[in-house]
């Protein structure tokens, strides 16, 4: 029996960062960055007027106020995007618009507030200090700064950051592709009409809207009947399009549980009993092209902890993340339950409270029950660990946050 820790390193070993990808920029929102962005230019590339006012030189208005307003000569015009190079003169001001370089001689800009926006000569009623509404050169980057470091996720912040210096195209770790095929011939499909002995496929709905939200990128299989020939075809047909597979359902010791055997034949896949609470079966490894697979339980509630568990951090993973686990916080229990000895126990939980007074752990439903009712009001997962069988009202565990 492997432990814990062992199958989720198992999981991770499958797997490895997406190999990186040139995108184009828009592309690349919400994937990690596999470079780094340097910069190639200065920005600003030389010193700007802050805001539409008067480039001046701040010695000529010393003294200038509301009573005393001083008058400048206007000499020149300057807009956003001018390139020709202009100088401004003693007792001289320059029109200029915000984004404008500023012309050589000016030390300040007067905003067109303090002014009477004059066009030939220029009123002024305030002195300004030399440096005033002016952006230096290279203030906000300077050329061959890292501007962004790779394994970065890229937002909306750093794209405006990337474009500001002229690229449209980065190399990311693009999101993987996971197909999720649900395996059984009980299921069947929501929406379709109920019949005995039918269960509406709970598994690949949820699981692909979890790896949609973990950044993937994911495909949904109708469900497979527990038939070798049907089952092997679907796998083989998924290939093309699959950075990861993830099976539920169809991998207990049951004679009308195929899937060992499909993927016996197919590539190298390990299942193992694992030392945990829900989800003892599962298996990992790599089909023959390959492409890595993991096998989830079929039971809604154990496919969607061993997901929490060994699956969203593996998908990280293939994303380039660091950060691959959920965040833990610790937590006091409701009330006492008796845990399996040996098995590191992931029970359901409401979490309530704050940093400074602590928080409480809710047991949602029986703990020995996996109720779809009582996960869907969860929002972490307490951990027991294998050692504890005991556990008493107001004991602390370490929780997994799942919202």
């Amino acid at each position: 029996m492997r432990s814990v820790a062992n199958f989720y390193r198992d999981c991770q070993d499958a797997v490895g960062p997406q190999p990186p990808l040139d995108v184009m920029l828009p592309d690349s929102m919400g994937c990690v960055l596999a470079e780094d962005v340097i910069a190639p230019f200065d920005l600003p590339v030389a010193d700007l007027a802050a805001l539409d006012g008067y480039a001046v030189r701040a010695q000529d208005l010393e003294g200038a106020s509301l009573e005393l307003p001083v008058k400048l000569n206007v000499t020149a015009e300057l807009r956003a995007g001018d390139v020709e190079p202009m100088a401004n003169i003693a007792g001289g001001a320059v029109r200029i618009a915000s984004g404008a370089p500023i012309p050589s001689g000016a030390d300040a800009v007067v905003a067109l507030e303090h002014t009477d926006h004059g066009v030939a000569q220029v009123e002024v009623s305030r002195s300004p200090v030399p440096g005033e509404n002016i952006r230096p050169k290279a203030q906000d980057v300077r050329a061959g700064d890292v501007l962004i470091g790779r394994g970065t996720r890229v937002g909306s912040r750093q794209i405006a950051l990337i474009a500001g210096v002229g690229r449209n195209r980065i190399q990311v770790h693009p999101r993987p592709r996971v197909v999720i095929i649900s395996i059984g011939d009980e299921l069947i499909e929501p929406g379709e009409q109920a019949r005995p002995g039918a269960v509406f496929d709970a598994n690949g709905h949820a699981l692909a809207t979890a790896l949609s939200d973990a950044g993937a990128q994911t495909f949904r299989v109708a469900a497979v009947p527990d038939e070798r020939a049907t089952l092997r075809q679907t796998i083989e047909d998924q290939l093309v399009r699959a950075d990861l597979i993830i099976t539920t359902g169809g991998i207990s010791y049951g004679s009308g549980d195929t899937v060992r055997e499909v993927l016996g034949s197919l590539g190298t896949i390990r299942f193992d009993s694992v030392a945990a609470f829900p989800g003892h079966i599962l298996g990992v490894g790599h089909v023959e092209s390959g492409t890595p697979i993991f096998c989830l339980p079929g039971d809604p509630v154990s496919a969607q902890v061993c997901y929490e568990v060994y699956v969203r951090p593996a998908v990280r993973a293939m994303q380039g993340w660091s950060l691959l686990n959920r965040p833990t916080v610790q937590a006091r229990v409701d009330r006492g339950w008796s845990s399996p000895m040996g098995r590191r126990e992931f029970v359901r939980v409401k979490l309530s409270g704050k940093p400074s007074s602590g928080y409480t752990a809710t047991v949602m439903g029986p703990t020995d029950a996996l109720l779809l009712s009582a996960f869907a009001e969860s929002n972490a997962l307490a951990v027991v660990p294998e050692n504890v069988t005991d556990v008493r009202a107001g004991d602390a565990l370490r929780c997994m946050v799942l919202d």
